[in-house]
């Protein structure tokens, strides 16, 4: 079988380049290098299905210099509810339901600085479904 994106990380991607169309996306990926494939990570293609889990965006988004980290924070807190979201990465920090979504201290190789990180859980391998983030034209008003 051939490596997939999640259905919910082709979603959020197809939100943001909706919405940011000028963006630049060169720190933009889904699946892992040959670092990646050295250990764990939600970059790598899992078996037997070989859904890849995770998405990086590149910070600039074409717009407002603090985008990224405004988009970073909406997705941290659709997160709260939408449980196809497992983490979120950018900026040196990184929020997940370990600390009921609060921002903490990242301490990886790459504090995620020329981009944003996404994974997600297995709830998004086969739901594309609309993610309510208000930044990417969310109706939940």
């Amino acid at each position: 079988m051939k490596p997939h994106l999640s259905k919910a990380g082709v979603q959020l991607r197809e939100q943001i380049d909706d919405h940011f169309p000028d963006r630049d996306r060169r720190s933009d990926g889904w699946i892992g290098d040959s670092r990646h494939a050295t250990a764990k990570s939600d970059h790598n293609p899992l078996p037997p299905t070989m859904v890849v889990r995770a998405i990086d965006i590149d910070s600039d988004l074409g717009g407002a210099k603090n985008n990224a980290t405004y988009l970073a924070d909406q997705i941290r807190i659709a997160a709260k509810t939408d449980k196809r979201i497992a983490y979120v990465i950018h900026n040196g920090k990184i929020a997940s339901p370990i600390l009921k979504w609060k921002w903490r201290k990242y301490s990886g190789i790459d504090p995620h600085t020329s981009h944003l990180h996404i994974s997600f859980t297995h709830k998004g391998d086969d739901d594309g479904s609309f993610f309510q983030i208000p930044l990417l034209g969310a109706n939940n008003g």
